[in-house]
């Protein structure tokens, strides 16, 4: 009997150890994991939500998108081209290492030779020089008055100089960072493992200067189906999923068992036209080649616009998990213009500046967009509203690993989009998009169809080197303004966030930019 009771108790013993090791992980559903486990290999969110477990930035992002310190514990403009960052101490890599002003130095300098798709160089375009004063200060020179530089470094990930020495060129660094070997950072998380489009797992790093984490593991599954996610919610497989389509959100809010959370996001869906003159994917109703490229011509692209009913696009194919956007950025991101109303719709007007223009009868047009990013109706319903004025639109979803590289090529008339003001300001967006095509200044880095306006430029580079506050603020709304006016973009909805959970596992703070950290969630009890 005692050795029954004592091999029950023992039993006991190791359930209780199993349920609290259990306890002390979490597993969450992505629908879009990152590209490599470099941070400065890419500037796409599914990557910077994954390496922010790992790698530090000098300024943190807040929840609402507001400037916090991380790695550098103050910043300040000693003059209007250098900035002075002073450092944390006592930091240390998840190697034991010490973190330096070294560290940010090689990190800067690092990011031209490994940058890929959606390059990162847009995060340090201003920087011409960068100086150690000592171990824990750094100043920056810029290239010019460069006011939002500590916007920009929010996404500046620190990497180790001594781990990543041997992995810093295009050739090396995939196979030094997907293997862990360079996977070092100063992040409340240390890399375990992680291959494309598998699960990245994370260990909790007890010598963390933020202080512990709950979570002794972190388990990220890159899940892009949405009914997939849903059902291992549903299944208690994982504890929390991001990107809850908006279909099963009413479901979801149901089950007393789990939790849903909306929050206003920072991300805009968008069309995108292409301005060059030989575009490839625009011919007539008939399939002959166009004596010109429709799209350059501002009618077109206003009859484009007056045709898209905003209203239905958020009630119907996002299911009322958006709002009816008035420009490319939303409303709280610095130099948001609050005299800007939405598009009216009006398919009677449409119709007639298509006839002005000398497209009456229409013609055919490719719309392009990654099936696995966007929403899935979005598409079909733009197609079916430009119909009404006799554009024929052939939908073309494809993967984000085709769309991304197939539009940096120039592949595309017609894309859609989302795009977030990452750094909480308009230049950012405005600089990268819609700006000319200037590689020697890191501007117009995404604007790969030929859009070129001066009188945009001129608002873009005078809003950029403006430190008076205000100023800027007013020319980054008059830029936007011209946007909406002359719609190189057409801004289709702001996006809402939705994550669902087990109500008694987990608790979360939602960010505007959307990313799912396992630093903003808790145990619920």
């Amino acid at each position: 009997m005692r050795k029954q009771i004592h091999a029950s108790l023992l039993g006991i013993a190791f359930l209780m150890t199993v349920a609290q090791t259990n306890a002390a992980d979490l597993v969450m559903a992505i629908k879009a994991g990152p590209a490599s486990m470099d941070p400065h290999f890419t500037a796409t969110a599914a990557n910077a939500d994954a390496v922010k477990h790992i790698f530090d930035t000098l300024i943190r992002s807040g929840n609402n998108l507001e400037l916090e310190p991380s790695l550098a514990l103050s910043w300040t403009a000693l003059d209007p081209t250098t900035w002075e960052f002073k450092l944390r101490k006592d930091v240390k890599f998840h190697d034991g290492s010490d973190f330096t002003a070294e560290d940010v130095k090689f990190s800067i300098e690092r990011i031209p030779s490994v940058t890929g798709p959606n390059p990162t160089t847009i995060f340090v375009r201003r920087v011409k020089a960068v100086e150690i004063i000592d171990p824990y200060t750094i100043r920056i020179k810029t290239d010019g008055p460069a006011p939002s530089l500590p916007n920009d470094f929010v996404r500046l990930f620190i990497v180790s100089h001594k781990a990543a020495a041997s992995y810093s060129t295009r050739d090396t660094a995939a196979q030094g960072f997907n293997s862990g070997k360079a996977t070092i950072g100063t992040g409340p998380y240390k890399f375990v493992s992680w291959a494309p489009t598998q699960d990245l797992v994370l260990q909790r790093f007890d010598g963390y200067w933020g202080g512990t984490e709950p979570w002794d593991r972190v388990i990220r599954k890159e899940i892009p189906n949405d009914a997939a996610r849903v059902a291992q919610l549903k299944a208690g497989q994982v504890d929390i999923i991001s990107k809850v389509p908006a279909s099963d959100v009413p479901v979801l809010e149901r089950d007393s068992s789990l939790a849903v959370v909306k929050n206003e996001s920072i991300y805009v869906s968008y069309l995108e036209f292409d301005f060059r003159e030989n575009s490839p994917q625009i011919v007539a109703k008939n399939g002959a080649k166009l004596d010109k490229n429709p799209l350059r011509d501002p009618r077109v692209r206003e009859a484009i616009d007056a045709a898209l009913d905003r209203e239905t696009i958020v009630a119907y194919a996002l299911e009322d998990l958006a709002i009816v956007p008035t420009q490319l950025v939303s409303s709280n991101i610095f130099g948001f213009n609050k005299a800007l109303t939405a598009p009216k719709y009006d398919v009677k007007h449409a119709k007639e500046l298509l006839k002005d223009a000398g497209y009456g009868d229409g013609f055919k047009i490719t719309l392009s967009y990654a099936n696995d990013r966007m929403p899935m109706e979005l598409g079909p319903t733009v197609a079916q509203m430009l119909s009404m004025i006799g554009i024929t639109v052939e939908v073309n979803g494809v993967p984000a690993a085709v769309y991304n590289p197939a539009r940096t090529r120039g592949e595309y008339s017609l894309n859609m989009a989302s795009w977030g003001t990452l750094t909480g300001e308009s230049n950012y967006t405005l600089s990268s998009l819609v700006h000319s095509y200037d590689p020697d200044h890191g501007l117009g880095t995404y604007n790969v169809r030929g859009y070129s306006n001066p009188d945009m430029d001129k608002l873009i580079k005078s809003a950029s080197d403006e430190m008076d506050t205000s100023t800027r603020r007013h020319l980054l709304e008059e830029a936007n303004s011209l946007v909406a006016s002359d719609r190189p973009e057409l801004a289709l909805a702001t996006l809402l966030s939705a994550w669902a959970m087990k109500k008694d596992k987990v608790v979360l703070t939602p960010r505007a930019d959307e990313d799912t950290l396992a630093m903003n969630i808790r145990p619920a009890k």
